[in-house]
């Protein structure tokens, strides 16, 4: 039987770190070919379809993200019941999970292909760049099941606490995607359409090889039986996995309405946007691994109802996020300029960018924070509350954009993400103490000894 990673038992801080490491390079991985993709478009096509493909992001965003967050919260109940111990369970959330996960892909990739030119004109696409947006985009959406399928099965892999699976797909595709982009557009001029090709067919790549791993594991290969319709199953999974899902999408409204007012300044402008964007999905990834790996510690902990052991990987986490802040915020406070010409030409928006890293480099720690605190709430089987804190970030988001543009101008976008980052924090953190504290029984004095001690009470 292939291995799998329990992480109920041991010391906590060494299991977070050998969960988290192999996470975090996947995690970076993803992001450089995005930022690779990114930089082969700016440089080999120039700064209108740089502008086109960031254009899509936080549509791609919106769809995307969506699908991620329903996985994600499918996979806390597959988690938790791989901490209980309780295949069977774990095998019809599997197969239920795999019957939604095929009826929503398809329903997603329609409704995207079918109204994604509407959605441009919304978001006030410029007509320079509105034909390159339309066939980034349709590629993207059209392949979106391959997106979903990686991100569900590397989901399974990480709720099993196998992080280097995931870690081995991506390190393949990223090869074979930084190849195909150099070849699709410098070789067979395809344009931007073809850097949208080799973003889905690595991803499907990626995918082949984490279905691979689970092939292997022999207590989750399922039967006919383990697919059946079950309308409780089915609610159950739904009602962990549509919260979480609404809490990406929510956010993702958010950040098209800031993309919205972007595209109002003029390309330069979006280009810029689009650059500063990628940089700090890259930066903030090693925290968003640290909340990653919190919510399947968090999960197989509560499953297992070694409640006193969250508290404890809850401050690994941290520590990590808070080195992350320090290291990568100030690349951000200190050399904005070297990363805005990394992949942008012109000197306008190589200054505009430069504004926003500034600013978002000294805040950055908000958001760092709230990924362990939002993960580690999910992981605990409480969806609905960082969906709430999905409100909140899309109500400060559009609030402080709509109230400063026109004073503070672009300016106005980083201090709309520190107002949603900080709101969002506030929520989930408050939440975090209270379940520990008041429904869990984890006091002060416990956090770093009685792991096996009995628990006080369950979340009800």
């Amino acid at each position: 039987m292939t291995k799998t990673y329990d992480l109920t038992n041991g010391k906590p801080s060494k299991l977070i770190l050998n969960f988290f490491f192999p996470m975090l390079i996947t995690n970076m991985l993803q992001q450089v070919y995005a930022i690779a993709d990114t930089a082969i478009v700016g440089k080999g096509l120039g700064d209108n379809a740089l502008a086109a493909v960031g254009n899509i992001s936080s549509l791609t965003f919106l769809i995307i993200g969506f699908s991620m967050g329903l996985g994600n919260g499918f996979n806390v109940l597959t988690a938790q019941s791989f901490g209980a111990g309780d295949h069977a369970k774990l095998r019809r959330y599997l197969g239920s999970s795999i019957r939604l996960c095929i009826v929503i892909a398809g329903l997603l990739t329609a409704l995207s292909v079918i109204f994604l030119k509407d959605i441009l004109i919304l978001l006030q696409t410029d007509k320079v760049i509105m034909s390159d947006s339309l066939s980034y985009g349709l590629v993207i959406f059209g392949g979106l099941s391959t997106a979903m399928l990686y991100n569900m099965c590397s989901g399974v892999l990480r709720a099993l606490g196998d992080s280097k699976t995931p870690l081995i797909a991506i390190i393949i595709s990223t090869i074979v995607n930084i190849v195909l982009d150099c070849g699709f557009i410098f070789l067979l001029k395809t344009g931007v359409w073809g850097a949208a090709a080799a973003t889905v067919m690595s991803q499907l790549l990626s995918s082949a090889v984490c279905l691979y791993k689970l092939h292997k594991i022999e207590f989750i290969r399922l039967s006919r039986a383990d697919f059946a319709f079950s309308l409780k199953l089915d609610a159950k999974l739904l009602k962990n996995g549509i919260p979480m899902a609404l809490m990406n999408s929510i956010t993702a409204i958010g950040c098209m309405t800031v993309q919205y007012f972007v595209n109002g300044l003029g390309v330069a402008y979006t280009s810029a946007y689009s650059a500063c964007s990628r940089f700090i999905n890259m930066f903030i990834q090693p925290a968003c691994t640290a909340g990653y790996t919190m919510s399947s510690f968090a999960s197989q902990n509560y499953g297992a109802k070694k409640y006193s052991r969250i508290s404890d990987g809850m401050w690994v986490c941290i520590i990590i996020a808070g080195i992350s802040y320090l290291l990568l915020g100030s690349v951000m406070v200190f050399a904005p300029k070297f990363l805005g010409s990394i992949l942008i030409d012109g000197d306008e928006p190589i200054n505009i960018a430069s504004q926003y890293f500034r600013i978002c480099g000294v805040a950055q720690i908000a958001v760092d924070f709230l990924f362990i605190f939002r993960s580690c709430v999910q992981g605990l089987g409480k969806p609905f509350i960082p969906m709430i804190s999905g409100i909140a970030e899309m109500v400060l988001r559009v609030g402080v954009i709509v109230l400063f543009i026109g004073g503070a101008g672009f300016a106005a976008t980083a201090y709309a993400e520190i107002a949603a980052w900080t709101g969002a924090l506030l929520i989930n953190a408050g939440a975090y103490f209270y379940i520990t504290r008041r429904k869990l029984g984890i006091s002060r004095h416990r956090l770093h000894r009685k792991h096996a001690a009995k628990p006080v009470a369950e979340i009800g």
